[in-house]
Order: structure tokens, then sequence, then C-alpha cells
């Protein structure tokens, strides 16, 4: 089983954001259960957004940015479209 692991950051934005997280988790959980799978990967909402960074959905707004590690998967941000567009063009 692949663990799932999350970084400061990302606790930060679920409490910025005021996320579930209980539905937070639930999602994880799924992207974890589909990850190595790619025929799961639509229907789980994955979807790689660069070259080692990919995302997975929360709900309709959210999304959820995760790193695959050797063993797990690195939630590192959570937020909306806007959100996360501004992330990406940070890490260049």
């Amino acid at each position: 089983m692949i663990s799932l692991e999350v970084t400061a950051r990302f606790r930060a934005c679920l409490r910025k954001e005021h996320l579930d997280r209980n539905a937070v988790f639930a999602a994880m959980q799924l992207a974890a259960s589909a990850w190595g799978q790619p025929q799961l990967h639509s229907g789980r909402g994955i979807r790689r957004l660069h070259a080692e960074i990919y995302e997975c959905r929360l709900d309709r707004a959210t999304r959820l940015i995760f790193q695959p590690a050797p063993g797990a998967l690195v939630f590192d941000f959570a937020g909306n479209h806007d959100q996360v567009r501004a992330y990406l063009k940070n890490l260049r």
C-alpha cells in the first residue's frame, strides 16, 4: 500500500480554505488506491499538471496537488484553479 504524506504548506492550505478534513482524506485515499493504474486516473480525477506534479479533485472547485515519491504520495497544496496556476507558476 502506498502511504500518504502531507507538507506544512498543505496543512496551512486546509486551515486557510476551511476544507473538510474527512473529505480531503477520502480524496487522498482514492488517489492512492488508483495510483499506478492509469485506467483509473481519469475516473478518480487524477491529472498530470507538470513533470512530476499531479492533481486530484476534492470537489468541483478544489484541487489537491501532490507529487509521487518512492512508496508515497506527498500532498503539498490545495486550492482552486487560480491558486493552483499561481502555485505552478512559482515553481518555475
